[in-house]
């Protein structure tokens, strides 16, 4: 099999990482939150409630792409969970790799998603800042997409099966 990163997008609260760490798991490859990757920064204005920009998700995105870099350099694969909102985003974290990089889209309603970031405890993206992560977000073309009213186990059942990832 050759080498891929596969990269779990969508607004906060939709389930990329529940979903991101199942299909990592029953692969055998390697997990990355991307929510780890931002700097110290973002996670402050985050938490006080305010919503990042473009320039603010710069480094962000450099910081995972390098991290992609070292995965696939050295002849592994991987999953990661990460927003990608937008089309530049997703041109910047492939950079370099774009034959390699698969995104899976997982889409929900702003009511279904809100209701669930109401509900987890521990993050510091809060669901008052949910309406600006849909307003950022560019719905990729040509993309397996998912709904997130779907099962993760259904979800991960269906990424599964994508030719794109057992090639």
């Amino acid at each position: 099999m050759r080498p891929k990163v596969i990269v779990m997008m969508g607004v906060s609260g939709c389930g990329k990482t529940t979903v991101g760490k199942m299909v990592a798991e029953e692969l055998g490859w390697e997990f990355v939150e991307g929510d780890e990757y931002h700097s110290p920064e973002n996670i402050s204005k985050m938490s006080s409630g305010q919503p990042l920009n473009d320039d603010d998700r710069f480094d962000w995105m450099a910081a995972l792409n390098s991290k992609i870099s070292k995965i696939l350099s050295a002849g592994e694969s991987g999953v990661v969970a990460c927003s990608a909102l937008k089309n530049k985003h997703r041109i910047h974290l492939a950079q370099n790799w774009e034959d390699q990089v698969l995104y899976i889209h997982i889409q929900g309603t702003f009511d279904e998603i809100h209701q669930r970031m109401e509900a987890r405890e521990g993050h510091y993206m809060k669901a008052g800042m949910l309406k600006s992560q849909f307003e950022a977000l560019e719905p990729p073309e040509n993309v397996p997409a998912y709904d997130a009213s779907l099962t993760p186990e259904q979800i991960k059942a269906a990424i599964l099966q994508l030719p794109q990832v057992l090639v």
